[in-house]
């Protein structure tokens, strides 16, 4: 019998045997790190006029065009702390509903671990960013390494192993170069924004590369442990996982037609905008000395009359519900848990064209009929779209009509009523901070109000977003339009009570009331 140690053994020498090369890259990548941390440290002549050098290039190129720097400060941002964590919560979130748990372990290891390499070595080493004759961007703490070198490479990359069994086999030389190219153009614009020196930025790419490889190998070796076949890394952390880590494994095709879907909805929105631009034109330069005249003058002067510095601060925060950040903020959240959940893409696409549509018809009605703003102090400035109508109420209430039509037929859960709530408040509560403001008259909030009505119609029409339920075609992911996936069942030469060739085939057994009646047919004698 073999001993404990023997048992011990045979995974990690299994692993050795099978991980050679990938344990040579974490060597090489950790020693180039080490290498580049010491001629840094020791300010090696060559290095520093190279790094220098570099620095002064690219300020001379990009600070001249302002333009260039928006685009590289655009890309840079991909690499930022904000939209990591983001990928890597969302990510983590969506494996633990399709209960992948090893994988959003691995995650979070992953990510936690570079969180805490690069504000310690910043602060071992101590070096400066660079100084420029024209700053074009700025950063705080420390330069060496990039930050946003070593948390792209480690983000991007450990959620591309994760995610690689979801593509096809044609598709993940695409993917890997892809990943490739976000975390190179993120560590050049770095440089190009004069925010890090090319040595910071090779840094980060060697130490990420060190430490991805470390926790990618310990995946594999845990899995050894356990009885997994490990495989080559091209094939991703766990292959087995592909169908549960796909986004819409259950959907074949988003749309049935489209093409035609895509005419209907052009065609709508053209009809929605005539809709919008003949009412705006109706309530804004034709109804004087109507009563809705009378209301769009005296409500914002009798919340103007009213204002108060605690009203002053709840409006602001109020507002700040419906402004391009928060609504953007909640729909990154949303359409990734509906995926999650119910693995399909037409909810999601369902959410992103009200939004687009919505964002869209508000900026070409407010230019083509151009109402200003009522005449009292406007406590948010001069703002470059007109008041009608209102793009704050609108896509707060097209956010939240459009999850509570995705929401309540899905669930039967309690909670679900606190969409419809959402769906009410949210885009009140802003209504009435926008009045209170000075920024809009009341039949800009109802021009907000036919915009959602029209478009989500439209939408609801073209799109059918929960379609499936109606079919009774459903994903799985524990809500009410969904049911479990039959779990895959790994060959197997050990033979049981159901028989060999039903466990090696994975046939799903036979309802319980179905072997009844067998075993009672079996039973009756003759």
């Amino acid at each position: 019998m073999a001993t404990v140690g023997e048992v011990l053994r045979r995974p990690l020498g299994h692993f050795a045997e099978r991980s050679l090369a990938g344990f040579a890259l974490v060597v090489g990548t950790g020693t180039g790190f080490g290498i580049l941390l010491l001629l840094v440290r020791l300010h090696w002549d060559p290095l520093h006029r190279a790094d220098h050098q570099t620095a002064e290039w690219f300020n001379q190129l990009v600070s001249r065009h302002d333009g260039l720097v928006t685009v590289i400060t655009a890309v840079s941002s991909l690499g930022g702390r904000p939209i990591m964590l983001w990928l890597v919560t969302i990510a983590v979130v969506g494996l633990l509903i399709r209960r992948q748990g090893r994988l959003a372990v691995y995650l979070i290891v992953t990510g936690t671990g570079a969180l805490l390499l690069d504000p310690s070595v910043k602060e071992l080493v101590g070096r400066l960013r660079p100084v420029v004759d024209v700053p074009v961007a700025s950063a705080p703490g420390n330069s060496f390494p990039s930050g946003h070198a070593l948390g792209s490479i480690v983000a991007y990359g450990a959620l591309l192993l994760v995610f690689l069994p979801a593509m096809a086999p044609r598709w993940r030389r695409a993917a890997i170069g892809l990943v490739a190219a976000v975390v190179v153009l993120v560590g050049v614009t770095r440089v190009a924004l004069g925010v890090h020196y090319v040595s910071d930025v090779l840094a980060g790419w060697l130490l990420g590369l060190a430490w991805l490889g470390v926790t990618a190998y310990a995946f594999r070796l845990w899995r050894r442990e356990r009885g997994r076949p490990v495989r080559p890394l091209g094939e991703g952390l766990e292959p087995e996982a592909g169908r549960e880590v796909a986004p819409a494994p259950a959907e074949e095709r988003v749309l049935p037609h489209p093409r035609a879907a895509v005419a209907e909805l052009v065609t709508g929105w053209v009809l929605v905008f005539g809709a919008l631009y003949a009412f705006g034109i109706l309530v804004s330069y034709h109804l004087d000395g109507t009563f809705v005249d009378t209301l769009d003058r005296e409500v914002p002067e009798w919340f103007a009359a009213h204002r108060t510095e605690r009203l002053n601060d709840i409006s602001h925060w109020w507002s700040k519900a419906g402004d391009t950040h928060a609504i953007l903020l909640v729909s990154l959240v949303f359409c990734p848990l509906a995926l999650a959940f119910w693995r399909r893409w037409r909810p999601v696409l369902f959410l992103a064209v009200t939004m687009f549509g919505e964002l869209s018809l508000f900026l070409a009605t407010a230019r083509a009929v151009e109402r200003p703003r009522p005449e009292v102090p406007h406590l948010d400035g001069p703002l470059p779209t007109a008041a009608f109508p209102s793009g704050h109420i609108a896509a707060t209430m097209c956010l939240w009509v459009a999850i509570a039509l995705l929401v309540m037929p899905r669930t039967d859960r309690w909670w679900r009523w606190l969409t419809v709530l959402a769906a009410v408040v949210m885009p009140l509560g802003v209504a009435t901070s926008r009045m209170y403001r000075g920024m809009h008259h009341p039949s800009d909030f109802v021009g907000a109000l036919l915009l959602t009505a029209l478009w989500i119609g439209l939408l609801w029409f073209v799109l059918r977003p929960n379609e499936e339920l109606r079919t009774g075609t459903r994903g799985s992911g524990g809500t009410a339009d969904s049911r479990p996936e039959p779990a895959e069942v790994e060959p197997s030469t050990s033979s049981g009570p159901a028989g060999p060739a039903s466990v090696a085939t994975g046939t799903t057994p036979a309802p319980l009331d179905q072997l009844d009646d067998e075993l009672t047919k079996a039973a009756r004698p003759g």
